[in-house]
């Protein structure tokens, strides 16, 4: 039994399936990534806050969703919520595994959020409350401006992050990379695929985290 096929000749013969299955990586963890960055936003309020209850709650959602793995979180997002939700039999099993997705990002993207809020000085922010200002208006003239040069490289590479967990939603017959695996397995394709799809997803990260490195550098120019 021979090897088959060439890297080049699969790659070239199925390209289409593969930028396909590239595109839906690309969307699922953009998707991911910006409606967790919301969500994620909320709970590091939680977090943050002075309130004891809520800071609980803050701090064992991140834990939970931390602690677990994103796979068994699908599962659970999959099997789960349709039994605890009838109404929502009719929605997509794609909306499961996104759920899942948007909730795992938000947990690592709210300590993000939290950890740029700190990094600036509470000086500064007691100099803004005696000189009258409130606490939000602190927050969003004073706090965020300078967090946010700590936060958006870390977004960018919790995207990327991202863009390598969405391989799992493969397992839910989601279409993106490795999801093509299973399509081309149909056409006795086995090692090839794997390789292709490592250097897909190989290029995907590196040409990012280039991207994110220049970014960094531009905001540090600015301060």
């Amino acid at each position: 039994m021979g090897l088959g096929p060439g890297l080049m000749e699969v790659l070239t013969t199925y390209y289409p399936i593969f930028l396909r299955g590239m595109v839906g990586t690309l969307k699922y963890a953009f998707i991911a990534v910006a409606l967790g960055s919301i969500l994620g936003a909320l709970i590091s309020l939680v977090t943050l806050s002075k309130n004891k209850v809520l800071n609980t709650i803050g701090t064992i959602y991140v834990n939970v969703l931390r602690g677990t793995p994103l796979l068994v979180q699908m599962y659970i997002a999959y099997f789960f919520i349709p039994i605890a939700i009838p109404v929502l039999n009719s929605v997509s099993k794609e909306v499961y595994v996104l759920i899942a997705l948007i909730l795992n990002s938000s947990a690592y993207v709210s300590e993000i959020i939290r950890g740029g809020i700190n990094s600036v000085d509470k000086g500064q922010t007691e100099a803004a409350r005696s000189l009258g200002m409130t606490a939000s208006h602190t927050m969003t003239k004073i706090v965020l401006p300078q967090a946010i040069k700590n936060i958006l490289p870390a977004l960018g590479n919790e995207y990327i992050a991202m863009i390598k967990e969405t391989s799992l939603a493969g397992t839910f017959m989601l279409y993106e990379l490795m999801y093509t695996r299973t399509l081309l397995a149909n056409k006795f394709l086995v090692w090839q695929p794997l390789f292709i799809i490592a250097g897909i997803y190989l290029v995907l990260t590196l040409v990012l985290t280039k991207a994110v490195s220049i970014m960094e550098k531009r905001l540090s120019v600015s301060d």
